[in-house]
């Protein structure tokens, strides 16, 4: 199979091009053919009310061009903004490679890319944030 292959799990949500698609009672999967294709796996999703950090923020705002709830031009441009302020705080390697990576799939126009890159920051940002508080 070429392209994207989703791994679902019995009753698992998936958004493809703002329609929700559940799946049945077994384990499937589903390649998408399609170039460009807007995907968000439901169990990804971030509830706005979640989007309370920097980086969880950034991740809301690309989840919103996945949905079609926010237009991709206008949001590419704020989150190469916002990256870049991100990238003034996280400056570890590891970081820095995500961030790098997550810009390019914008600069691509590739939202879930940038989604998945972004989300691999969240467990550094909450141990961040918790050393803070300590």
């Amino acid at each position: 199979m070429s392209g994207l292959v989703l791994k679902l799990g019995p009753h698992e949500r998936v958004l493809i091009n703002g329609a929700v698609i559940e799946n049945g009672d077994r384990r499937s999967k589903l390649a998408i053919k399609t170039p460009g294709a807007n995907i968000l796996r439901l169990k990804d999703a971030i509830h706005p009310d979640e989007a309370c950090t920097p980086v969880r923020r950034l991740c809301y705002a690309a989840q919103l061009v996945l949905t079609g709830d926010a237009p991709p031009e206008e949001t590419r441009t704020q989150l190469l903004r916002n990256i870049e302020e991100l990238s003034r705080i996280l400056t570890d390697p590891d970081s820095r490679a995500l961030l790098t990576r997550a810009t390019e799939a914008l600069i691509d126009e590739q939202y879930y890319q940038c989604l998945k890159s972004l989300r691999a920051l969240i467990p550094r940002e909450d141990r961040l944030l918790a050393a803070g508080r300590a």
